[in-house]
């Protein structure tokens, strides 16, 4: 059964094969889904376009969220292209590398709110772009990460991915009526370009792989899984949700002493 057969959706913030927004475009793409790609600049158009070449994708379009009118123009060439759209998939978080260690308190005036503008607004942007070409109802997923506590090394991207949420909420609240669900999914950490970015990573990863309750950590196939599910018609019921896929580390109330050497 090919659930997304004769569905067309967009894909941002593919940048390499490890990426979580590769994991989901390969399983929609499995799915039967018709699929449309995002890069931003030169450099990573050369790793975009052999991928989306890979799916059957004929379509890829440069944009740069921090650009309101490239946003417009990537929703019009859709718009020529296809006419209308079924999905989006916004994965899409930036924030300047030196302020993501150390102390929040540390964060600039400029950082803040070029993060908090790439990371979260630009789901705004996206999604009301997007909802114009959604006549007859259609899907919205964002990407998030442990917004609710305190993670070292992560700092304002913590604070973004929690505004990120909320917003999540409200354009579920705003696009209901109009039969778009609007959904994210809060994943684990997985070893990708952005996490890469994060200060002490390795010791994050071997931390939730040893206190998660499934004792191991999600990897961008078990995210497409999820993915799939929200931008399906599995989910028709299913709006406003932060769905996680961390193998149940968010449910830990504190570590089993058993694993703490």
């Amino acid at each position: 059964m090919s659930l997304l057969k004769d569905k067309k959706g967009l894909i941002m913030g593919v940048a390499n094969e490890r990426s979580i927004a590769w994991g989901i475009s390969k399983k929609l793409a499995n799915e039967g889904a018709e699929l449309a790609f995002t890069y931003v600049g030169e450099s990573l158009k050369k790793r975009v376009i052999p991928l989306a070449d890979s799916l059957g994708s004929k379509l890829t379009i440069d944009c740069n969220v921090e650009n309101e009118q490239q946003i417009k123009d990537t929703f019009e060439n859709i718009k020529q292209k296809w006419g209308n759209i079924d999905f989006v998939v916004h994965s899409v978080a930036f924030s300047d590398k030196s302020e993501l260690s150390g102390e929040y308190l540390g964060t600039s005036r400029h950082n803040f709110l070029n993060s908090m503008l790439i990371s979260c607004f630009s789901f705004t942007e996206v999604a009301r772009e997007a909802a114009d070409l959604m006549k007859k109802g259609g899907s919205l997923l964002t990407l998030t990460y442990e917004s609710t506590r305190v993670i070292p090394n992560y700092n304002v991207m913590g604070v973004c991915k929690s505004a990120l949420e909320t917003s999540t909420k409200y354009l579920a609240r705003d696009l209901g009526k109009k039969g778009i669900r609007v959904n994210a999914i809060s994943a684990g950490p997985i070893k990708t370009l952005a996490a890469s970015a994060i200060g002490d990573a390795k010791f994050l990863y071997k931390w939730n792989e040893d206190h998660s309750l499934l004792k191991r950590n999600v990897n961008i196939e078990d995210v497409g899984n999820s993915a799939l599910y929200l931008l399906s018609d599995l989910a028709a019921g299913v709006t406003g949700e932060i769905h996680y896929v961390d193998a149940g580390y968010n449910k830990v109330g504190m570590p089993d002493p058993k694993n703490i050497s």
